[in-house]
């Protein structure tokens, strides 16, 4: 196995320094390791704080359009050359008035439309980073376990850059997940079971030495790959002039993309590249009913985080042991926000409301958002007088079954005048 004392070290521009425990705050050297030897708690990424307080807004401004013009905020990925990447970033932020309007938000309501990256998903964001710092380490094959749409960007990832990949889906997953992996020519492994199923095998493979030259992006490179997730935080701060949104709603399956937005709004702050709203910001997040345990933590007023069997028709947000849910509790609770869940056809209903408000067609993910926006606003947990910003992480074609059944043409006629007439076309 690749070890913390044989790893390759990453190059001297990057800004940082080593991993630390999330729990105890033991500290390791770059390598790829994703839980401490000390108390076994996740382990992230820490920083040269002095290497990163000489960003400048300038600097980023005149990188690439995508993501690593944020490189000197990023463990890796520095040298271009050393890129594992489709160069995903810089989505749109869209303007969404009329969804404001329908949710009774007063204020500025914007959707990060995450749909727009080369594979539809976020997931492209973590991939080019983790994939990237696991070529730094060394690695000659990339893998993942997944819900569908981080086995999209892997795979693909993979096919660009000419490296094997194996990747790991519940077999269950939606047809379109399915084939939008396979079509990318690597292994593509069905489990019969649940993704907590298809995460532990992974954990237990990548401790074979079958496996021991196979990037897992989210287990033995985790730490990486979860940084990649701050883009988002980056990207709408520097979209709103270099200032941080008063209001975000995340949805949640681990619960780390809601954490790493929140990491990445505190340290644009800290090192004066943005400015936070007054009073600070304010962090949601959303579940399916089917698969809420951290939401149902948090109603609890607890830490703990029971485990759950997920159901439901958003599978991208099925975890039902989320690693990240103590974290994103503590985030949510720091900044006086809240979660909350939706069932099935409140998620389909929030699929078609932002479709026909804003003309984005999310995937189940984003649906689960816009429906606990809804219930935030409607409970007088966000505050409707403040800008807010909602995240779409996925694109609806690939879970078209989740609304298949709803719409359809509005009119069948014959080719002629006369159908038309008779379906009241003409006056």
């Amino acid at each position: 196995m690749t070890s913390v004392v044989d790893a390759p070290s990453h190059t001297s521009a990057s800004p940082a320094r080593g991993l630390i425990c999330r729990a105890c705050s033991a500290e390791y050297p770059l390598a790829a390791q994703h839980a401490c030897y000390e108390c076994f708690g996740p382990l992230e990424v820490a920083y040269d704080e002095a290497a990163l307080a000489r960003v400048t807004r300038a600097q980023i401004e005149a990188g690439p359009q995508n993501i690593w013009r944020y490189a000197a905020l990023l463990p890796a990925g520095q040298d271009p050359a050393t890129r594992v990447t489709l160069d995903p970033g810089l989505t749109p932020l869209v303007a969404a008035p009329q969804l404001a309007a329908a949710v009774g938000i007063e204020a500025p309501l914007y959707v990060k439309d995450d749909s727009q990256n080369p594979t539809h998903s976020f997931k492209d964001r973590v991939v080019s980073v983790a994939l990237t710092a696991a070529k730094e380490l060394g690695f000659n094959r990339f893998s993942c376990a997944s819900t569908g749409n981080l086995a999209n960007s892997v795979a693909a990832h993979a096919a660009r850059a000419g490296v094997p990949s194996i990747v790991f889906i519940p077999a269950d997953l939606e047809p379109g997940k399915i084939i939008t992996t396979a079509v990318y020519g690597g292994e593509l492994v069905a489990i019969e079971g649940s993704y907590d199923d298809v995460n532990r095998l992974c954990s237990e493979l990548v401790e074979t030495d079958e496996f021991e030259d196979t990037a897992f992006v989210n287990v033995n490179v985790r730490p990486f790959y979860a940084e990649g997730s701050k883009t988002l935080g980056y990207e709408v701060a520097e979209q709103l002039g270099w200032r941080i949104p008063a209001q975000v709603v995340i949805p949640m399956a681990s619960g780390e993309l809601l954490t790493k937005v929140d990491k990445a709004f505190s340290e644009l702050v800290e090192i004066g590249l943005a400015e936070a709203p007054e009073g600070g910001w304010t962090v949601f997040g959303a579940q399916s009913e089917g698969c809420n345990p951290i939401a149902v933590a948090l109603h609890a007023d607890t830490d703990v985080i029971t485990p759950v069997k997920p159901t439901g028709i958003a599978k991208s947000l099925n975890i039902g042991d989320p690693a990240a849910g103590p974290y994103a509790i503590e985030a949510v609770r720091r900044t006086g926000g809240w979660m909350d869940y939706a069932n099935d056809d409140e998620i389909r209903a929030g699929i078609r409301l932002l479709a026909e408000t804003t003309g984005i067609f999310a995937e189940t993910a984003g649906g689960t958002t816009v429906a606990v926006l809804k219930k935030l606003v409607a409970s007088g947990k966000l505050d409707p007088t403040k800008e807010t910003v909602v995240y779409n992480t996925g694109e609806g074609l690939k879970t078209l079954d989740a609304v298949a059944g709803q719409v359809g043409p509005t009119h069948t006629i014959k080719p002629s005048l006369r159908g038309a007439r008779e379906a009241g076309l003409l006056g």
